[in-house]
């Protein structure tokens, strides 16, 4: 590996506090389908739920902060609310 290339962080398991941005049209209800959806793989903290519609309202971006216990339970959350046809975004 050279110098410029850039290793991506490693993430530790468990992770308390990891956060979860999603991306998706507004629309009535998808904030609470996408919380449902992150509540059926893992625990989030409800207090550190934040929604921010962008500047013209066609998009919402929703951050929670979940208890990450491994790299699949991240790739299901991200699979299903993919599939959703409303989340343009997982990061």
């Amino acid at each position: 590996m050279s110098d410029t290339e850039v290793k991506a962080p490693k993430i530790e398991f468990p992770n308390v506090d990891y956060p979860v941005k999603v991306i998706s049209d507004t629309g009535v209800g998808n904030k609470d389908k996408i919380i449902d959806i992150v509540k059926k793989h893992a625990k989030v903290n409800d207090e550190r739920v934040d929604e921010r519609q962008s500047t013209n309202g066609k998009y919402t971006t929703i951050q929670l902060h979940i208890v990450a216990t491994d790299q699949d339970q991240l790739y299901n959350i991200n699979s299903e609310l993919r599939a959703t046809g409303f989340v343009h975004m997982v990061l």
